[in-house]
This record gives C-alpha cells, structure tokens and sequence, in this order.
C-alpha cells in the first residue's frame, strides 16, 4: 500500500507542476493530494513537500488558514470562464444539449462562489509554483 500512495503523490507533484504552466490544469488541489499521499506513505516525502520552496506555500497556506492566493483565484476563473465559452462555442458542432452546458454552468458558478469565499492567502517570500501577484501596499 505504501507504492501506491508514494506513486499517487509523485503522480500528483508531476501534475500539480504541469498545471503552474498550463492554465487549465490546477496546481494548488494536486500539490495537496500529494502532500496527502505522501504523509499516508513516507514521512520522508512529505516533509520535503511541506519544507520545499516552490511547492509548500500554497499547502501551508490552504492548511493554516483555507486561504487561496488571489493571483489564484483570478487564474481559475479565468479559466473557467474560458472553458465555459469555448464548449458554447463548440455545442453546435458537436452537438452538445443546452442541458450539458447549463449543468457544466451551474458546477463552475458552485466552485467559483466556494473559490471567492476562501479567505486570500498573503504573499509569502518563498513564491510558489503558480503566478504572483504584487504585494499589497
């Protein structure tokens, strides 16, 4: 059983990295399965996940306080948004039901509406994976 959960947390570093470039992968939801995974399989693992630089800030921070960065929280909608119209844009021609879309909508308002509810994270010296935002003034 330890293989797996050292494998679902590599498996999901790998995406949660991948997702820092790509817009439409979430970064912060993997790095929390795989802090997740890590602590079910190896204490070593975990404590380099929660210790490291890069990956740790949006862990810690969802952790302590259930805080989202803002940069982040602007990403997602965006994104969002984004995959909203673009399977408008593609209902005719692949024949997708208003019902699909109006479901599809109606999820993507619910996630938004908990994403903008989530405390804001603040600014942390380490960075993270994912964009920055400026600190406030």
């Amino acid at each position: 059983m330890k293989f797996f959960w050292i494998s679902l947390g590599w498996i999901s570093v790998t995406l949660g990295v991948i997702g820092a470039f790509l817009p439409l992968l979430p970064t912060t939801p993997f790095l929390l399965l795989a802090a997740w995974s890590f602590s079910q399989g190896s204490q070593k693992l975990h404590d380099w996940i929660m210790t490291h630089p890069k990956l740790s800030p949006p862990i810690i921070d969802w952790q302590e306080n259930g805080a989202i960065k803002r940069s982040v929280k602007v990403i997602a909608s965006v994104s969002m948004l984004a995959m909203l119209a673009l399977t408008g844009l593609l209902s005719g021609p692949m024949a997708i039901p208003w019902w699909g879309i109006s479901i599809q909508a109606i999820i993507l308002i619910l996630v938004a509406v908990f994403l903008w509810s989530r405390p804001e994270a603040r600014q942390s010296s380490g960075g993270d994976v994912g964009a920055s935002e400026s600190p406030r003034q």
